[in-house]
């Protein structure tokens, strides 16, 4: 069936390719054709088989699961087999009433109907001091679509208080790691959609208790393997816990193989027995520190940094030279929100699709009003034959349509407002921010200082404290300090080895016509318009590197209106193009155009010590407590916010909401590491976050 649709699906999509790029002039040449219709299908039938949502049956009122022939919970109570099975047997009530502060982190393998998640926030809430926060990890492969799960949690009315908040996040679950937050941050989430075994291995943590769910080991084999085992004893904290409704021999022999010390106990119901136990020889926590920071900068990067760890209790001094947040690059009055995705899965796409969800979740908390924010759609035209074949193949990755989803011209034409003539990818979550009302929202939280109008001229540790100066002034210390200041980043000595570009871009803005009022999406070719906003449209923008002048130019207003008629001849002469006004500020890039986020080191210590090439674990030169956020070119608004919460995350010692891959390709030294020969300790630094 599914080889069927795949083939099916494909040939219909390459009409469409061949039609909507043959419709502006850039027709597809025959072998283009089979290049694309081959392309097509090895992409749908991957991406079908890798992943699907869970196919069930309800049974007297109760899911089912096609694919595993098997039950999501007891018959006789799901709810009092959760709380026996899970909280009980993890002694979690008793463990949650002793706690001082900090995080506390569950694993589960198996997500499904969110049930086991639900019981644990319930009784973090009637057990745990108000300071201390709830971190749960859960995997799942085969994810309920929204319908289903909410049928599924309508069956225990007792937690619907809980149920209903995590149905409005419950949203753009494709493959890979998604971060949601409830309860004022109190509570998070981490869902990683894929096979346990593989995401566990992408995983960063310290757990602290295990919920091993998921489907019968007779039904569901491919899971309770010894490589879900060895992950666990990875990743498994000092005395972390365990508890299982199953019994099976091989699962006890595997845990005990793999380090766990395993009792078997009463089970639910009619289920005589199931396993429970402890690992005594997992890593240790980290030394708590105070929990005070320094962030320099008050753009995009800045504000997010400093929210992610004031959501976390931390006292934050937020430092800004101009008299208010988002004054620099930050500071156009309009950004667009959207993931550029490429035709395959890439690092830069995937920090593309996870951070453009991580902000569109944020905002969803912030609750900014209509006239700052917008999720109103955004239209990705196929204006060229290599943009066809791009929109086609994203098209066809298997991402949710909620997430996105090919139309051709007519409904392009339908969703925008206007006449578009091309066939476009259809983002209907994405929209626009107004980013100094987003930082000022970030900025606000109550754990926050900011310092505006103050000048961090130089940066350096005295007794185990980072400390910030204006001149020979002390500004403020902390034992963490972040520094978020793009340009400006390299006038610190501990960051001016940093390879950081300045890109001049221009926007212009426009007022609005009687036919540009009916705009009602974004709209991006190689570059973007928004609909009215405030009685304007913002189109842009240039791209100029190396380039430091903030004039505002006149070649540049004809770029963008030329890039304006790509998108539509109409909307371009119905603007005045006497009228333009403009802003030009400096973006900052990195050679590989991904941002810089995470620990320094200490980069004259490293080139004058280096360990030796065939070293992988050698013990490197770290400045202890400092960071860096930056180098997120034109898409800050949509990456400066997940990296703030993969610093915030690796400084408290939590689950990190990216794996592996992209952790390393992240790293803000391993430009310094490669220029020293030292290309294979990259991928080990993701360790030390």
């Amino acid at each position: 069936m599914i080889w069927a649709y795949s083939i099916a699906r494909a040939n219909r999509e390459l009409m469409v390719c061949t039609r909507g790029v043959h419709g502006y002039n850039t027709p597809l040449s025959w072998s283009n054709s089979i290049l694309c219709q081959k392309t097509l299908f090895r992409s749908l039938v991957r991406n079908k088989m890798q992943t699907s949502h869970a196919e069930l049956d309800w049974q007297n009122g109760q899911p089912y699961s096609q694919q595993f022939g098997d039950i999501y919970f007891s018959t006789e109570s799901g709810l009092a087999e959760s709380q026996h099975v899970f909280l009980q047997h993890n002694h979690l009530a008793e463990r949650w009433k002793s706690l001082d502060s900090g995080c506390f982190t569950i694993a589960e393998t198996g997500f499904g109907t969110g049930l086991n998640f639900l019981c644990a926030w319930d009784l973090w809430t009637k057990t745990a001091p108000q300071n201390a926060r709830l971190h749960v990890v859960s995997v799942e492969k085969h994810p309920l679509d929204h319908h289903d799960i909410r049928l599924a949690l309508a069956l225990w009315p007792s937690l619907a208080h809980l149920s209903q908040q995590l149905l409005s996040c419950y949203q753009h679950l494709s493959n890979g790691m998604h971060r949601l937050s409830f309860d004022g941050d109190r509570i998070t989430l981490t869902l990683l959609i894929g096979d346990a075994c593989s995401m566990l291995s992408q995983l960063h943590a310290g757990i602290d208790a295990w919920f091993l769910d998921g489907f019968a080991p007779a039904k569901n084999p491919d899971m309770w393997q010894p490589a879900l085992f060895r992950q666990m004893a990875r990743l498994s904290r000092d005395q972390s816990t365990f508890s299982t409704f199953t019994s099976a021999g091989a699962v006890r022999r595997g845990l005990q193989d793999a380090g766990f010390i395993v009792e078997k106990v009463a089970g639910f119901g009619s289920k005589r027995e199931m396993l429970c136990g402890r690992y005594a020889a997992g890593k240790t926590p980290r030394p708590a520190r105070a929990q005070k920071a320094i962030v320099i900068g008050g753009g995009i990067a800045g504000c997010s940094s400093s929210h992610a760890l004031a959501s976390r209790g931390w006292a934050v001094t937020l430092i800004e030279r101009h008299q208010s947040v988002a004054a620099e690059a930050s500071g156009n009055p309009v950004g667009v929100l959207y993931p550029r995705l490429a035709m395959q899965e890439t690092v830069m796409s995937r920090l593309a699709l996870s951070g453009f969800l991580y902000t569109m979740r944020l905002l969803q908390r912030l609750n900014l009003p209509p006239d700052d924010f917008a999720n109103c759609g955004l239209l990705q035209l196929a204006f060229n034959a290599r943009e066809a074949k791009r929109c086609l193949a994203v098209s066809a990755l298997g991402l949710p349509a909620e997430t996105v989803r090919w139309v051709d011209r007519a409904e392009a034409d339908m969703l925008s407002g206007i006449h578009l003539s091309k066939d476009a990818l259809y983002f209907p979550q994405a929209g626009w921010v107004k980013p100094q009302a987003f930082c000022q929202g970030l900025a606000r939280h109550p754990n926050i200082h900011a310092r505006l109008a103050t000048q961090a001229i130089r940066i350096e540790k005295i007794q185990g404290l980072w400390q910030v100066r204006d001149g020979e002034n002390l500004v403020d210390e902390a034992p963490v300090i972040i520094i978020a200041t793009a340009n400006e980043t390299l006038r610190f000595e501990q960051a001016a080895h940093l390879p950081l570009q300045a890109v001049r871009g221009q926007i212009s803005t426009a007022p609005a016509s009687g036919f540009s009022r009916q705009l009602k999406t974004v709209v991006c070719t190689d570059g973007y318009v928004s609909p009215a906003i405030g009685g304007y449209h913002c189109l842009g923008a240039t791209f100029s590197p190396d380039d430091t002048s903030l004039d505002i130019r006149q070649e540049d207003h004809l770029a963008n209106m030329a890039m304006l008629k790509r998108i539509s001849p109409e909307l371009q002469q119905s603007l005045d193009g006497e009228s333009l006004q403009g802003r030009a500020a400096l973006r900052c890039a990195t050679p590989d155009y991904l941002p810089l986020a995470g620990a320094l080191l200490d980069a004259s210590l490293l080139a004058s010590h280096p360990p030796r090439h065939y070293s992988t674990q050698p013990a490197l030169p770290w400045l202890e407590g400092l960071y860096i956020n930056t180098g997120h070119g034109s898409k800050g608004m949509t990456q400066a916010p997940i990296c703030a919460e993969i610093l915030a995350s690796a400084i408290c010692g939590e689950p990190l909401p990216v794996d592996t891959k992209l952790l390393s390709a992240l790293d803000p030294n391993r430009f310094l590491l490669r220029k020293l020969g030292l290309k294979h300790l990259v991928k080990g630094l993701a360790s030390e976050a």
